[in-house]
């Protein structure tokens, strides 16, 4: 998982750098503080699920792999089969994320823990990583049974999750893309305009462009929204507003509110 680390860091490094040099909100305060406590919450995510669900995960893919359990063992294609396994895997189990963050949002169990993420007044790369570590948890543990239907493979695995995040840092950032080059992105993939919707407080904006990677899922399924000035966006929530929910024993307690 080195390759993972080495690009996600890379990522975060450059989107980091030009959101200093071109933010698209331009009234940022205490910004290092905000990225401290934000980290802080993804270093504890990491060990936990280090702890808890690292070598599941793999047992998991060993077993499916040696009994050849799930959709990648149903079928092979006459040439190239790896990679047209790899790309159909992929865009499935894009489209579970999709669900998953539909879920996260509709039953009130799971939005209590997601609404960490949305509390988050001041939307920048670093509220890629804002979880609860609870949901870090509960997620981890019903991708066990995704990985088993669909054969999932650590290479598959490694792929999606590298562009995964490559995209989730690019469209939470502060970068101030020009709107004529964020839409012709989000034909294919998440852009920050496109979520910046999403992080609103306004709650029908809150409930829509649920899409982790592709964009295509929310015009699927009649869940895309846009706004045309994204910058009148209130971000966060109408609730969890004060310095106290932006801090770690806030964001830590913020399920429980």
């Amino acid at each position: 998982m080195n390759i993972k680390l080495i690009i996600s860091f890379i990522s975060f490094a450059l989107i980091f750098l030009l959101e200093t040099i071109s933010p698209h909100y331009k009234d940022r305060r205490k910004r290092f503080t905000h990225a401290a406590n934000n980290l802080s919450i993804t270093a504890i995510n990491n060990l936990l699920y280090y702890i808890s669900f690292s070598s599941i995960t793999l047992m998991v893919m060993n077993w499916a792999q040696t009994y050849h359990i799930g959709l990648n063992h149903l079928f092979t294609f006459p040439s190239y089969d790896v990679y047209l396994k790899g790309i159909l895997i992929f865009l499935l189990f894009d489209l579970w994320m999709y669900f998953w963050h539909r879920i996260n949002h509709r039953i009130r169990f799971f939005w209590k823990l997601h609404r960490t993420h949305h509390s988050d007044i001041q939307m920048d790369i670093t509220t890629a990583l804002r979880f609860h570590p609870f949901e870090i948890l509960l997620s981890s543990l019903f991708r066990l049974i995704i990985f088993l239907l669909l054969g999932m493979n650590m290479i598959f695995l490694l792929v999606y999750e590298i562009a995964l995040q490559v995209i989730i840092q690019f469209h939470h950032s502060n970068i101030s893309l020009p709107e004529k080059y964020d839409r012709l992105l989000r034909y294919l993939i998440v852009t920050p305009n496109m979520h910046r919707v999403h992080h609103s407080d306004e709650w029908s904006e809150t409930n829509s462009n649920y899409s982790s990677i592709f964009s295509f899922w929310d015009r699927l399924w009649s869940s895309f929204r846009k706004r045309e000035d994204t910058r009148t966006i209130n971000l966060g929530l109408k609730l969890l507003r004060e310095d106290k929910w932006q801090r770690i024993t806030g964001i830590l307690l913020t399920p429980f509110r």
